[in-house]
């Protein structure tokens, strides 16, 4: 059975049930990351033999490639497999810019020139800082990194956050607009920016879907003496960090 990727798209439920648990299955990994069959197992509430069964279809498909999982201990036996969403299985979920989007935004670059595109960029961005406030006061018990990490999933980013020695690492699983930030990267610029805004932090990008890493990645330093807060409205904004392509 092939992958659905217009009813992904659509929203609406492909036939057979097979079909249904590739998708629960396939989600899964775009929501969670680089998954094992036993840790998918446990999630979906499936046995890891139907998950394997599934995984190779999809991987058959070209939608889920594997590798070797990092926490694998090496010992007798195989090594346990990662699997991970390939582009084309990204391309089986909602993109919010397609080929009519590329289009428009050439023709804004064409007539207006980078700043055009910017200043596109720069308005698209502005649902962080508008909703970075009302998330942050709805959950007071999250930090500023988790309330960011809300904000960018509730617009399709399957955003999370994780410890790093350093401070945070902010995971976003899916870009809704990585087939166009690969043309123009102007978009992955200002969604930086206003994530250091927010935060009050000189961030930095590590890795981004738009140019073929699996998940876009951003460095968020510890802050001074355990500052917790974010810079206010109209105040100086952190400086940049480089985009890392």
């Amino acid at each position: 059975m092939e992958f659905d990727e217009t009813s992904l798209r659509s929203g609406e439920q492909p036939r057979g049930g097979d079909q249904t648990t590739r998708q629960r299955v396939a989600r899964s990994i775009l929501v969670n990351g680089a998954s094992t069959a036993v840790a998918l197992a446990e999630r979906l509430d499936l046995t890891p033999a139907a998950v394997r069964r599934h995984l190779d279809q999809l991987v058959e498909e070209g939608a889920v490639e594997s590798r070797e999982a990092r926490t694998a201990t090496r010992g007798r036996g195989r090594p346990a497999r990662a699997f991970v969403l390939t582009e084309r299985g990204r391309e089986g979920f909602d993109q919010q810019y397609d080929d009519l989007a590329v289009q428009a935004l050439r023709f804004l670059s064409e007539t207006g020139g980078d700043d055009a595109v910017r200043e596109f960029a720069e308005r698209r961005v502005g649902f962080i800082e508008e909703r970075f406030g009302v998330v942050e006061a709805a959950h007071p018990e999250l930090s500023p990194a988790q309330v960011l990490a809300r904000v960018l999933s509730e617009e399709g980013y399957a955003a999370a956050v994780r410890d790093v020695p350093v401070g945070e690492q902010l995971c976003q699983q899916h870009c809704p607009v990585s087939h166009v930030a690969h043309e123009f990267p102007q978009l992955c610029e200002a969604e930086t920016a206003a994530i250091g805004r927010v935060l009050d932090r000189h961030v930095q990008r590590l890795a981004t879907i738009a140019h073929g890493d699996g998940v876009c990645t951003t460095c968020i330093p510890a802050a001074p003496d355990g500052v917790r807060g974010h810079t206010p409205s109209g105040s100086t904004p952190a400086p940049q960090g480089k985009e890392i392509v």
